[in-house]
C-alpha cells in the first residue's frame, strides 16, 4: 500500500493525501513539486530515480473499501533536509539522463 507520506522530505512542506504538489520516486520518498523541480533536478538523493506525481487516494469508498478511512495516510515524518552541495555533485552526472534509463 502506498505511504501518502505527510510531508516533503527536504522542505516538510505539509503534502495531505488530496495534495497535487506531492512528488514521489519508486521507492516513495516524497517531495514537494517545488524541490523537486528547483532544487532536486527531478533526481531523488535517496537513490538516483526520477519522481512523478504522487497519487491520489479516494475519500469516499466508491467501491470494495478502498479508500482514506480504510487504508489512511501516514503520519509519520521524514525530514531529511538535502545537503545541497552533496546532492548536486551526485545529480550532476545523472539528471540527463532520462529516469526510465538511470
Amino acid at each position: 500500500m502506498l505511504e501518502l507520506r505527510p510531508t516533503c522530505e527536504n522542505c516538510n512542506k505539509a503534502l495531505p493525501p488530496t495534495s497535487y504538489e506531492a512528488r514521489i520516486c519508486s521507492y516513495e520518498c516524497t517531495f514537494c513539486a517545488d524541490c523537486v523541480d528547483d532544487i532536486l533536478e527531478n533526481v531523488c538523493p535517496n537513490c538516483g530515480g526520477g519522481f512523478v506525481p504522487r497519487p491520489i487516494r479516494p475519500a469516499k469508498d466508491w467501491k470494495n473499501g478502498n479508500c482514506l478511512a480504510n487504508d489512511p495516510a501516514w503520519t509519520e515524518v521524514k525530514h531529511r533536509p538535502v545537503d545541497l552541495d552533496l546532492h548536486a555533485r551526485f545529480a550532476a552526472a545523472i539528471k540527463i539522463i532520462p529516469p526510465g534509463q538511470r
